[in-house]
């Protein structure tokens, strides 16, 4: 992704080379990484020209698994969503002070990306949608054929019922309660108070609850599972 101008800092964040192929017979060696935590962060703050390429290193496979756990395997903005994380992650790494891990840092940070980005689509994509595949793929543990059908079945209704909730509760529960993030994070990512947060989860959660009581189909898929879900 190209960013606008004016409207979006001209960097790009991209990796290293790749290596050289090793010579036939030659015995490899493990490089180990140029920086840990503490010496990356102290790079990027001292503007070292090696820090860029070693944080795309270190971030990109959180950042893409975040986006994938929200948005599901194969958006059509996996990639553009990944760049304004990681150009996000530059602009604001400053204010990273170690209270959490950097991969918790780099989580809830592109959490609330993707949030801003799927506000700001135009398009009548679902926004749970996407979610199916990845729920079921995070939820499989050996099941038969017949299970894991059901399963994808209870899946597809508990979405169709957060797709019915007020946004802002449905994505408070989906944040907590599907992908464990905490009220903190919450409110960082969805730029709500906690006492905000704390409130949407509440009310979110019980309409889910309630939702799913009333619905017999759901329930029957539920009771398919002898309560072992």
């Amino acid at each position: 992704m190209s960013p606008r101008s004016g409207s979006q800092p001209t960097l790009w964040l991209v990796p290293k080379p790749a290596p050289a192929p090793e010579r036939s017979g030659a015995v490899a060696v493990c490089v180990p990484p140029p920086f840990d935590d503490a010496e990356l962060l102290a790079a990027l703050r001292t503007r070292d020209p090696r820090a860029a390429a070693a944080l795309h290193d270190r971030a990109r496979p959180q950042v893409d698994y975040t986006i994938r756990r929200l948005l599901g395997h194969g958006d059509v903005d996996h990639e553009d969503i990944a760049q304004l994380a990681l150009i996000e992650l530059v602009s604001t790494i400053g204010r990273y002070r170690g209270e959490c891990s950097l991969d918790s840092w780099t989580s809830t940070l592109t959490a609330r990306v993707v949030y801003k980005q799927l506000r700001r689509r135009k398009t009548e994509r679902r926004i749970f949608g996407t979610l199916d595949a990845e729920l079921v793929a995070t939820t499989r543990s050996g099941m038969g054929t017949l299970r894991e059908a059901i399963l994808r079945n209870v899946m597809r209704r508990v979405l169709t019922h957060l797709e019915s909730l007020d946004e802002n509760k449905a994505w408070t529960f989906v944040l907590h309660d599907v992908c464990g993030y905490d009220l903190r994070e919450i409110a960082e990512i969805t730029g709500a108070s906690m006492s905000a947060a704390q409130t949407r989860l509440v009310r979110g959660r019980r309409e889910v609850h309630e939702r799913i009581a009333a619905d017999p189909e759901l329930a029957n898929l539920l009771e398919s599972f002898g309560g072992d879900l």
